[in-house]
């Protein structure tokens, strides 16, 4: 029997070890494994990756290397206030103001930071991907 399809995120660092430390005291992320250089971690059940960039392959980067990233990881929480706060603590930027938004899937609040390594997160508290209220 196949199993579902996953999507996963991969996020390239400049320093794999580093990232997995942050994430770890800012998040709260707990280590799924761990190869060197590219790591499973999982937020509250939510998994996503670390991988270190790797000179051979120049189609990979990292935002910081880049200048730039085009990608937002959207973490959905009971207090996105306190996943902010705790990041900003720990040394990211501040992104988005925590704001109430009205949305098809009910009022969320919603917010953001810049983690040390250039990737974008917005943190909110209603997923759009359910369970929707009836």
């Amino acid at each position: 029997m196949a199993e579902q399809p996953v999507i996963s995120v991969m996020l390239i660092v400049a320093d794999a070890d580093a990232a997995v430390a942050w994430y770890k005291t800012a998040l709260g992320a707990t280590e799924r494994w761990n190869l060197g250089g590219v790591a499973g971690l999982d937020v509250g059940g939510a998994a996503f990756f670390v991988h270190e960039v790797n000179p051979a392959n120049p189609a990979e980067t990292s935002p910081g290397r880049a200048g730039v990233t085009s990608a937002r990881i959207e973490l959905f929480v009971e207090d996105p206030d306190a996943v902010i706060e705790r990041a900003v603590a720990a040394g990211a930027a501040a992104g988005p103001a925590i704001a109430d938004h009205d949305a098809p899937w009910g009022t969320h609040r919603q917010g953001g930071f810049i983690d040390p390594f250039g990737h974008k997160w917005s943190v909110g508290d209603r997923s759009p991907l359910g369970p929707f209220p009836r």
